[in-house]
């Protein structure tokens, strides 16, 4: 099985309104997010990829205009926009375009990773 993965980078607030009050997390923050998609397949094409890096361009181009600098919770319509929301939300964007989608990480702080793999 091949297996490649690709970075992608953006600012942006949220806020988890499901939590108490006095919870940090509670009050609206921002974070500067890191997503990774993972692509397998078990053949490669003529050019010898999984999937050429440049197809992933409409990635880039989603998270720049639509997610960068933005706060999620308005972009989704959500109020408990986690980082696993946005893991699962982006592995079904991304699922849509390539099926040889496997995973989507996503980083909020340094130290902290969400995933979501079907």
């Amino acid at each position: 099985m091949f297996k490649i993965t690709k970075e992608f980078h953006f600012s942006a607030s949220h806020q988890l309104c499901k939590l108490p009050d006095n919870h940090p997390c509670a009050r609206l923050h921002g974070h500067n997010y890191i997503v990774k998609i993972e692509l397998t397949g078990e053949t490669l094409d003529e050019n010898g990829f999984i999937i050429d890096y440049h197809d992933l361009a409409p990635l880039k181009k989603y998270i720049d205009e639509e997610l960068d600098h933005r706060h999620l919770n308005d972009v989704f319509g959500h109020d408990g926009m986690t980082a696993e929301f946005l893991a699962k939300t982006l592995y079904d964007w991304c699922q849509k375009r390539w099926p040889q989608t496997s995973a989507v990480m996503v980083s909020e702080t340094p130290k902290t990773w969400a995933e979501y793999r079907p």
